[in-house]
């Protein structure tokens, strides 16, 4: 699992293998949902966005333990903090609720979302953006040779975990390089994963999240194509903005005093947001009462 931050520009790539692919999907336009209200969001700091994977012991530590999980998040509740999903955050902010709240997401769709962090969300009253590939499910983290095989939640389990009251985004496909790719991946990785999780979970998915945290313009505008309302990135630098949202990795290594230091750091780590137009109809987590 890769949380370094990668921001390059666009370029040229041979198209990939077709027998790579384990969707063979058409490139085609994924349903966009019908105009929504918005309001104008003024410049100010970015939104505090964490960053987890797995949620499991781990003896070779680049997972979050459920004790660890257990003990970061009371430290948010314990400073009036609430996690919430990003597109609870984003409508909050836009609407001037702004006080309090702190986004959370869980990248690549881990099975252990469902048995071992879900239950602690609920425990503290908070929610989550799952971002998963509708193309791995029920599979495994084939794509990082290194680490250890962790299953992925199957199409039942991510509908177990939006019913549960959590947002799912695509995570692309197959969670591939959108810096890298060709044109026909761009739109299998962005609007096919969405018109695929639309009809799996019957709602279609509001964010996207970049693999690897790689963005650049070319996949910020793919991703605009495929009717995104927000993406999420790591640090897109001079690309920030609600297609390009940054984020803070959290790990097992982060105690109360380094959660303390990443949350003074991070406005001055991250630009501020451009003034954007922010979709205000609520459609998840009405009792998310602001931002922080």
């Amino acid at each position: 699992m890769s949380v370094e931050p990668l921001t390059v520009e666009p370029k040229s790539v041979a198209p990939e293998p077709a027998g790579h692919l384990l969707v063979d999907a058409p490139p085609v336009a994924a349903p966009v949902p019908a105009p929504v209200p918005a309001a104008r969001r003024p410049r100010g700091n970015p939104p505090w966005v964490l960053l987890y994977h797995s949620v499991a012991e781990d003896p070779y530590h680049i997972t979050v333990s459920p004790g660890r999980l257990d003990r970061q998040l009371r430290w948010l509740r314990d400073r009036g903090l609430r996690g919430v999903s990003v597109d609870a955050l984003l409508r909050s902010r836009a609407a001037g609720r702004g006080t309090g709240l702190v986004g959370l997401t869980f990248d690549d769709g881990y099975a252990d979302f469902l048995s071992d962090a879900l239950p602690l969300l609920r425990r503290h009253d908070c929610t989550a953006t799952v971002f998963v590939m509708p193309g791995r499910a029920g599979g495994d983290n084939a794509w990082d040779p290194l680490g250890p095989r962790k299953p992925l939640l199957t199409e039942d389990g991510i509908r177990a975990v939006a019913d549960a009251g959590m947002e799912i985004g695509s995570h692309g496909l197959l969670h591939q390089d959108l810096t890298t790719a060709d044109g026909v991946t761009l739109v299998r990785e962005t609007a096919v994963s969405r018109a695929l999780l639309t009809e799996l979970t019957g709602r279609a998915p509001e964010g996207f999240c970049y693999p690897y945290g790689a963005v650049d313009t070319r996949a910020v505008e793919a991703v605009r194509g495929a009717g995104y309302g927000y993406a999420c990135a790591i640090d897109p630098g001079p690309l920030t903005g609600l297609l390009a949202l940054p984020r803070v990795h959290i790990g097992a290594a982060d105690t109360s005093w380094r959660l303390h230091l990443k949350r003074l750091l991070h406005p001055l780590r991250r630009r501020p947001l451009p003034e954007e137009s922010t979709p205000t109809t609520s459609t998840a987590d009405p009792a998310a009462g602001g931002t922080l």
